[in-house]
């Protein structure tokens, strides 16, 4: 069951024919080694820089631990803290061993102040132990649709094969913020609470939230292999995008170039992008011959409304091609598939929804003939 849902989200709630918008964004200057802009609704890619080359993703990691703990967790779970948990470097929340702290509040550290070992505790609580938590970190990865994520720490620290791409922390991100609690969490400015042995005051680190107009996530990151890094997301005008850079660069200069990055794709995006309607699920598109049935003919339909984000260079070039029978026996059941409508800008696809049938049309019977026939000599009577 939890596959299907999953399934579902991906491919109809949070469509994956991600592509890339035929654009100038050549004239963006980002400064990081993979980067992604893309529409939250559609998921088309507004941008791309090195979006599929691998990369150390550092704390951005913590998107996923977050989002599997939600889902596979209670909120308000008591956690008791491991010694092993305890020995994650910082930044870190300082946790004691056999410290009993909400899920919830857990989470908190872990996205707003990035806390590693709130990330070993989270892990600890929702599998048996770290090593199998990244195991299912990599298998959600690759459910959703990520092409090229790999797992081995839950806290983004540097080990190993741990890397992900640009494009794929913006399918996770996008993922993620299709749920309310995760969105919840990672828009708190700041949050206190009490564990039975410390008291703990949390500050988001997320300076977009405050510098950004309409920020609302997602979660910074640094190692000294992966640089700075961060996915951004923000709301203008009903237009939510998701925005990542990986290595943005080191030091005081790459700490301050992940937030200019970030907002100079947010920008562009939100400066150059609107909403098109291009196909209505309620225009009726043409009619097919029906053969043998109580009905000559029947009407088709597309099966989704088709909005895209386009740029205003975009309008002249879009194309719409149908691909559909033109007849059909009967009988015919409503919402049948007989086609599909495939959307272009220039040459490139972009979009597509299935032509169905609008009605159910039943095969005619042999009354019905001789009803036909009776109709007919009266006509020419007449």
């Amino acid at each position: 069951m939890k596959k299907f849902i999953i399934f579902f989200l991906v491919f109809f709630i949070l469509p994956n024919n991600i592509v890339f918008a035929n654009n100038t964004q050549n004239n963006v200057k980002i400064e990081a080694q993979g980067a992604i802009l893309i529409d939250y609704k559609t998921g088309r890619i507004l941008y791309g820089k090195n979006e599929n080359e691998p990369l150390a993703m550092a704390s951005t990691t913590k998107i996923m631990t977050a989002i599997l703990a939600i889902e596979n967790g209670n909120l308000e779970d008591i956690v008791k803290v491991s010694k092993n948990s305890t020995k994650a470097p910082p930044v870190k929340m300082y946790l004691k061993e056999n410290e009993e702290i909400k899920l919830k509040d857990l989470l908190y550290a872990l996205m707003l102040q990035s806390s590693n070992d709130a990330a070993v505790a989270i892990a600890e609580h929702i599998e048996s132990d770290v090593d199998t938590f990244c195991n299912m970190m990599t298998e959600k990865a690759k459910e959703i649709g990520t092409k090229d994520t790999v797992f081995r720490t839950p806290n983004g620290l540097d080990s190993l094969d741990h890397h992900s791409t640009a494009y794929d922390m913006a399918i996770i991100a996008r993922y993620a913020l299709n749920n309310e609690q995760f969105k919840d969490i990672i828009t708190t400015k700041q949050v206190s609470f009490k564990t039975n042995m410390s008291s703990y005051d949390i500050i988001n680190k997320n300076k977009l939230l405050s510098e950004f107009e309409g920020a609302n996530g997602v979660k910074t990151g640094y190692t000294g292999k992966a640089g700075h890094c961060f996915v951004g997301s923000a709301t203008q005008n009903d237009m939510t995008l998701i925005s990542v850079v990986l290595a943005s660069g080191w030091g005081e200069k790459g700490k301050q170039q992940k937030w200019t990055d970030s907002k100079t794709l947010l920008n562009y995006g939100f400066d150059n992008f609107y909403y098109k309607n291009i196909l209505s699920q309620n225009d009726c598109l043409d009619t097919i011959n029906v053969i043998k049935g109580e009905k000559n003919t029947m009407p088709l339909y597309y099966e989704n409304d088709i909005i895209l984000p386009i740029s205003k260079n975009e309008e002249d070039k879009i194309s719409i091609k149908l691909d559909y029978i033109k007849s059909l026996e009967a009988p015919i059941k409503a919402n049948q598939k007989v086609g599909v409508a495939n959307v272009y800008i220039d040459d490139e696809l972009i979009a597509q929804t299935n032509i169905l049938t609008k009605e159910t049309i039943n095969k005619k019977t042999f009354s019905s003939y001789i009803y036909d026939i009776f109709t007919n000599w009266i006509n020419i009577l007449n």
